[in-house]
Parts: C-alpha cells; sequence; structure tokens
C-alpha cells in the first residue's frame, strides 16, 4: 500500500507540472486571442497558425476535462463558420493546403456536438484536396501558385486531417493516397548523408532555389522538418492496424527520429534554425522547431512507434525549451520567446532558400506556431510522465447488454470512440494514458472471451424501449462472469435508474456479489440546476480518495448483503458499493456516470470533480487487478 500511494503521488505531481506548462501557455493565448487569431490591426482571417494552437487546447481539453479550452476551440473556430459550413475568407480556388490544417478542429467539434455545419465546413476542405494539383508522380502541391512545388510543411496542413476525416468516414482507400504524400516528400527531399530533409523540391526544375539536379531546395530549415514530424505522429494514429502504408510511415519515422536525436544542441538541449549548421555564424537556436521535435518523439514514444531510448532527448529537448525560451509574463501566464516568424520558398518578394535567407527573418515572441507547437510539446511530456500503472492490462466494455445502434449501423452510447456527451472517449484516454489497453465485447460473456481482459465494464442494461432485442441477463452469464470474478477479474457496474435501464433481470448477476440495484431513481435535477445532483464524498474514501464534489443525477439506489460494503451513503440511501469475491472485485453505482457530458466540463462548472472521480476509479481499478499478483 505504500508502493501503491507512492505511485499515486508521482502522478499527481507529473500532472501538475505538465499541465501547468500548457495551461500557463494557454492562459497567455486566451488573454492575446480572446476570439480568434488576429495581427495587430489587421482582420482576421482563416489561417493554419490558428489550426497549431488549437491542436494544444484540444490535448489540454483532453488531459484535464476543463472545458474552457473547448470553449475556446469552438469560439475560435465560429468565428469563420456560418450554419451552411460557409468559412469566412477561405477561398478552395486558391488550392492553399495550409488551409486545410484548421479542419482538424472542425472534426473535433464535429464529433463532439454533433453540429452539422462543422461537418459541412470539413467537407469543403475534403473537396479542396480531391481537387489539389498534383505532380506528376501524384504529390499536393504546395500552392496553386507554386506549380510542381512539395514542402515539407505541407504534409502537417494536409495529410492529418486528410486520414482523420477518411477514418471517420470510412474512406479506407485515401490511406494509400496519404502514405503516398510521405514516401514522395521522402525520397525526393531526404538527404542520404545526415539524414535531414531539405525544406521542398520542386519536380520540374524551374525555380531559381531548385537544385537542377534533384530539385531540392538548398538548406535544412528546422521547422519544415518539425512540420513533417508532427504529420507523421498525428497521421500514424488513425491508419488501420494491417494497412502497408503503416508500416512505410513507421520506417520513415525510424530515420527521421535518429537525424533528429544527431542533431540536438549538446549543451542546450534544443535545435538551431538551420539543423546542420550550428556553429556557423548568425545561426541560433529556434523554438517553434525545437517544440516540435519534442512532440514527435514524445508521441512517438507514447503511442510506441518510437523505441524508449528517445525519452531522454525528449526530455533533455523540454528543460531546454523551457530555460532557453519561456520566461513568465507580467500579466501572468508565459511567454514564449525565439520564434521565427515565417520561412518560405519563391514567391514575391522572392525567397531563394539560402542560408541568409532563413536568417533574415524575424524572430519574435509568442509567434502562434511556436505556442501550439509548445503546448503539444507540453501536453505529450505530461503524458509520459503519468506511471504507466495500466501497463499490460485490458479494460474491456460490454457491448451485449448494452448494444445500442443508429439508424446507419453505428454502435453508440457508452462506447470508448465515441466523443459526444453519451460517450466514454475521455474516460478511455484516462486509461490510455495510465498504459492500459481498451477494448470492447459485443458478444455474449464466456469464460474464453473474459480471459482476454483484466477489467470488464457493464453499463446501462438494454430495455425493450432502447432495443428491439435486447440481451437480457441470465443464469448462466451470470455464472460466467461469478467465475471470472472469482480468479481475479474486476467488474465494474454502471447501471441506471429506473424507466432508462433493464434492473430486475441484471439484479440475477448483482445478487451473487451481495448488490441489489433498486428500481427507483433519486437525485433529480431540473434544468441546469446542477447542484440538485451534487453529492459530497468524504474524507478517507477508499475509492474515491481524492475527490470531493461529485455529480451524480437519476440514480437507482442499492440494498447490500455480505459480501457487499457500501463506500458511500447519502440521506440513509447506499449510493456505491464494493464487494470482493474470490481473487476479484466488483464495484458498483446506479448511474452511467462518468460519460462525456459530466466529464468534458462543457456543462459543469469547475467545482464539480466528476474527471478527478474518474481518474480515481480507474486507480481503484488498476489496483484490483495488481494486487493478487
Amino acid at each position: 500500500m505504500k508502493r501503491t500511494g507512492l505511485i499515486f503521488l508521482l502522478v499527481v505531481a507529473a500532472t501538475i507540472q505538465g499541465h501547468a506548462q500548457s495551461a500557463q501557455m494557454a492562459a497567455t493565448v486566451m488573454r492575446l486571442w480572446k476570439d480568434s487569431l488576429q495581427e495587430t490591426g489587421k482582420r482576421a482571417h482563416w489561417t493554419y497558425d490558428q489550426g497549431v494552437v488549437l491542436e494544444g487546447f484540444a490535448g489540454l481539453w483532453k488531459n484535464t476535462g476543463d472545458g474552457r479550452y473547448f470553449q475556446f476551440i469552438q469560439q475560435g473556430i465560429d468565428t469563420y463558420i456560418d450554419k451552411e459550413g460557409n468559412i469566412r475568407t477561405y477561398k478552395q480556388d486558391d488550392y492553399n493546403i495550409d488551409n486545410i490544417k484548421n479542419g482538424r478542429a472542425l472534426l473535433l467539434l464535429y464529433k463532439v456536438t454533433n453540429e452539422e455545419k462543422y461537418k459541412l465546413a470539413a467537407e469543403k476542405l475534403r473537396a479542396q484536396l480531391r481537387n489539389q494539383p498534383r505532380t506528376n508522380a501524384g504529390g499536393f502541391w504546395h500552392k496553386k501558385r507554386y506549380p510542381y512545388q512539395m514542402w515539407l510543411d505541407g504534409l502537417y496542413m494536409g495529410e492529418p486531417f486528410y486520414a482523420e476525416y477518411a477514418a471517420l468516414f470510412h474512406e479506407d482507400t485515401a490511406f494509400r493516397d496519404i502514405t503516398r504524400q510521405f514516401v514522395l516528400m521522402e525520397t525526393n527531399s531526404r538527404d542520404a548523408k545526415t539524414g535531414l530533409l531539405y525544406h521542398g523540391y520542386d519536380e520540374s526544375r524551374q525555380q531559381k532555389w531548385a537544385d537542377k539536379t534533384t530539385g531540392r531546395s538548398p538548406n535544412f530549415w528546422g521547422r519544415a522538418m518539425g512540420w513533417y514530424g508532427m504529420a507523421l505522429v498525428d497521421v500514424l494514429e488513425y491508419y488501420p492496424a494491417n494497412h502497408p502504408g503503416r508500416d512505410s510511415l513507421l520506417q520513415i519515422l525510424q530515420r527521421y527520429a535518429a537525424a533528429v536525436k544527431k542533431y540536438q544542441d549538446p549543451v542546450s538541449g534544443v535545435w538551431y534554425q538551420i539543423l546542420d549548421k550550428a556553429g556557423k555564424k548568425g545561426n541560433y537556436l529556434e523554438a517553434s522547431v525545437s517544440c516540435m521535435f519534442v512532440y514527435t518523439l514524445a508521441k512517438g514514444i507514447r503511442l510506441g512507434y518510437l523505441p524508449e531510448s528517445y525519452l531522454s532527448t525528449a526530455k533533455k529537448g523540454i528543460t531546454g525549451i523551457n530555460k532557453q525560451f519561456i520566461r513568465p509574463a507580467a500579466e501572468g501566464g508565459v511567454n514564449l520567446e525565439g520564434t521565427v516568424t515565417v520561412g518560405g520558398l519563391g514567391g514575391d518578394p522572392y525567397r531563394d532558400g539560402s542560408y541568409e535567407y532563413y536568417l533574415s527573418e524575424k524572430v519574435i515572441q509568442n509567434d502562434p506556431k511556436g505556442v501550439g507547437a509548445y503546448m503539444q510539446a507540453a501536453n505529450e511530456m505530461d503524458l509520459l510522465a503519468i506511471p504507466k500503472t495500466g501497463k499490460g492490462l485490458t479494460i474491456t466494455i460490454d457491448n451485449f447488454f448494452n448494444h445500442e445502434v443508429r439508424s446507419d449501423g453505428t454502435t453508440w452510447h457508452y462506447v470508448w470512440n465515441e466523443m459526444d456527451n453519451g460517450g466514454y472517449s475521455l474516460w478511455g484516454e484516462i486509461f490510455h494514458n495510465k498504459g492500459a489497453r481498451t477494448a470492447m465485447l459485443p458478444e455474449a460473456p464466456t469464460a474464453a472471451n473474459l480471459a482476454k481482459t483484466n477489467i470488464f465494464l457493464i453499463v446501462d442494461p438494454d430495455t425493450e424501449k432502447e432495443t428491439a432485442k435486447p440481451n437480457f441477463m441470465t443464469a448462466a452469464y451470470a455464472d460466467v462472469i461469478y467465475d471470472w470474478v472469482k480468479k481475479g477479474g474486476v467488474l465494474i457496474i454502471l447501471q441506471n435508474d429506473k424507466g432508462n435501464s433493464e434492473i430486475e433481470k441484471f439484479n440475477t448477476l448483482t445478487a451473487r456479489f451481495g448488490i441489489h440495484f433498486n428500481e427507483d431513481s433519486r437525485n433529480h435535477v431540473e434544468g441546469k440546476q446542477f447542484e440538485q445532483g451534487a453529492l459530497y464524498l468524504p474524507a478517507g474514501n477508499p475509492v474515491f480518495a481524492h475527490t470531493k464534489k461529485i455529480y451524480i443525477k437519476e440514480i437507482s439506489t442499492l440494498k447490500l448483503s455480505p459480501p457487499a460494503t457500501s463506500i458511500f451513503n447519502d440521506k440513509g440511501d447506499v449510493i456505491m458499493a464494493v464487494s470482493k469475491v474470490g481473487k476479484g472485485a466488483v464495484f458498483a453505482v446506479g448511474d452511467p456516470w462518468f460519460y462525456n457530458e459530466y466529464l468534458d466540463g462543457r456543462r459543469l462548472s469547475p467545482d464539480f470533480e466528476n474527471y478527478q472521480a474518474a481518474s480515481d476509479l480507474a486507480d481503484w481499478m488498476i489496483r484490483q487487478t495488481t494486487q493478487h499478483k
């Protein structure tokens, strides 16, 4: 128990430190850009800079459940989108791949809110990609006015949205095209000697900056390589597991990471504006590339794309960034120094890609590209710092007793991959951050399939009102689950109240553990009077040791007999119980409770601690699986 307590303290310390870094940067952003990114004295326009910042906010929201960060994303995007999904200041005919970047914020908003306008806007960006001019080899032009050119930047601007859209709307054939973009870029821009990637190449060899033999630009600009690495790890999240392109991208990432590690400055821990010219006059340490490299390495490690041997490089990088570039802001929050404003090729005035050109661009404070990359890097380092107490464990959610299906045939309501109100995506993120794997069981429980999981979660068994032919609990199913618990399984039961869940037959299972769900309903909440659903957990609760105030409404109460014991009573009612049987354990409460609507901070006031409660229960579940080993 002493070891368990120490682990928890380490988790809390790591979480506070990581969130503090990203949250302080977020405070600065919300002060500088209250509604959208806008240059001083200029009208706000649809720009990829905003998309980079909003990625940082999305990560911070998922890691904390703080609704302010989601609201900032929505407010920023809503300044551009009307109800038909038209995007103010966006022109598809420009065929500028930079303009695709904000599409990921559109997809996030659509998945969380189900508002059609975000889907319609995303479809417009997808239409641009369908018609984007291409090189003869099939690579996207960076812009219509930059014919036959591919830049490293463009992979980040276009491909993560392309992959996420393809995964969401089942465009499986798109992944072959996405793979082609990365392979073409590496094939045409990678230097075999250094492993570094040139900023861009011109297939036509017509540009003055292009080598007449290779078509490559002449220098290794740091941020360009940073864009490419971030694109790799972001895209890989959406690849089908067995897609051949996935292995191709993983191999590219391995080569990329080796070069990044090689060119890290050994003294400061960060990276130079021109990566391979550390000692040359005028070269300088640059913030955005350093943040992007840390993000790429950290996320690659966390998701298993890169070996943990790169962790020391990432840690040295974030330490160097904080020392070299982060300064306290007088108004609160922090400032990020040392980001170059821009870097490009061609155009008017003409940018020749020379060493002197890259050093001529302004270096400023709080450039949004650097700010967004810093937030993303801090978020990823925070996730890496959380001890992986759940490593090797599988948490499986039942999709047999609760099996609600939409008209399009997709499963929904209390499932891991559902990001809207009724889903468990944020709770799933909590488990993943602790190193555990989440899964779903759509079949009836058997000794064989339960043997593949450590924790089994049953939520809100179906009624005939919800499902045409519900799968009710039977004595035979109860026997299987009971035997699995006795052998060391951890069973989590999140019931619902009378009228919203099947209770009578389901008690066939829970009675085995001394738990009976009453067919009642308490904690009714009228409209937005959320205090009617407030409950206060006493200090020293064996499951929720770090949670005080929770929100939970319309609960079915419990009646207990041995071996079950109450862990929380309120006004004479048993609200939560634990039962220990053999080597296993059961937790029960009469509400689905941890679905996104009451975890993500969008509805409840910040004094409710449902997100912390979800983390506490996850820790308890993990402890139960390991205490008998």
